[in-house]
């Protein structure tokens, strides 16, 4: 078998891969939830109730993606400005913050298995999921209608979301010996929300091109 044909339209984007892919992804964010519940629990009864949303980042993304896949499974165009604009968004969260938050988890996990955190079978299949969803957000782009001006929406939902977390501390709980370098972790947090803003800008780009180059 071809190894082009995984790369596919008809493959990547049959009823189901697209049916599998939401059903990980689902289980995936339900996961995320549970896994934040403690913190969440923690920011209610800490922080003010409006800085909640700001709390679970990774199944957020996947919601966004998952969101994004059923789209693709109903295959119908919003008919109203107002549902497409809403489809736009939806598509650019789930590309921007799979990019970011997949890149992120993977990138804290490492450093602080580095800075001598053990590491659990947890941390391997954390690892595995969350590249992923890097990979899937960038692969799945190029079946998407969102355009630039989507994707400069979610970059600056991430921007606001890296300032509630880093000005009122309700940031994802990191490997304990990366609190000794959370100065660093904030402007590698910003660093990856402008990162992903780029590349998927940029996929857009190649998106397009490719798109005019078969008509």
């Amino acid at each position: 078998m071809p190894l082009r044909l995984f790369w596919s339209r008809a493959f990547l984007t049959s009823r189901n891969m697209l049916w599998t892919l939401l059903i990980v992804n689902v289980l995936g964010t339900i996961y995320g939830y549970i896994w934040y519940g403690d913190q969440l629990e923690w920011t209610a009864g800490n922080k003010p109730l409006w800085m909640l949303p700001f709390v679970p980042d990774s199944p957020t993304a996947s919601l966004f993606f998952s969101l994004s896949l059923v789209y693709l499974l109903v295959k119908a165009q919003p008919t109203s400005t107002s549902g497409r604009i809403v489809r736009y968004i939806i598509e650019a969260l789930g590309v921007v913050t799979s990019v970011k938050y997949g890149i992120w988890a993977v990138a804290m996990i490492v450093a602080g298995a580095s800075q001598g955190e053990s590491m659990v079978w947890q941390d391997g299949m954390l690892i595995v999921s969350h590249l992923g969803m890097a990979v899937e957000g960038l692969l799945y782009l190029r079946f998407m209608s969102v355009g630039k001006s989507a994707v400069g929406v979610a970059a600056g939902w991430l921007i606001i979301n890296d300032v509630v977390d880093y000005r009122f501390d309700v940031f994802p709980w990191l490997p304990k010996p990366l609190y000794d370098h959370l100065p660093i972790v904030c402007i590698c947090t910003f660093g990856l929300t402008l990162f992903s803003w780029i590349v998927t800008n940029a996929a857009i780009v190649l998106r397009d091109d490719k798109r005019c180059a078969v008509r």
